[in-house]
């Protein structure tokens, strides 16, 4: 597979690899892998929470609200 950057986006990538001591190939590697692994994440949140708000087990504003403000309150 081959990809494409912008000259700024590859200038980044590049420098990150510089830092971390690594390839700029391991990066982009690294990188999209931690992408597709957050984004399996988030679709699996989001479909547990159709899930708990089709059997009705949800807070309602204002419940959500109170609970915040009791983080809040010293």
């Amino acid at each position: 597979m081959e990809v494409h950057f912008s000259p700024e986006l590859e200038a980044k990538v590049t420098q990150s690899a510089v830092q971390q001591g690594r390839r700029p190939d391991e990066v982009v590697q690294d990188v999209v892998s931690r992408y597709f692994d957050e984004e399996a994440r988030l679709v699996e949140a989001v479909k547990r929470g159709e899930q708990a708000l089709e059997r009705a087990e949800y807070l309602t504003h204002e419940q959500v609200g109170q609970r915040l403000e009791r983080f809040v309150r010293p």
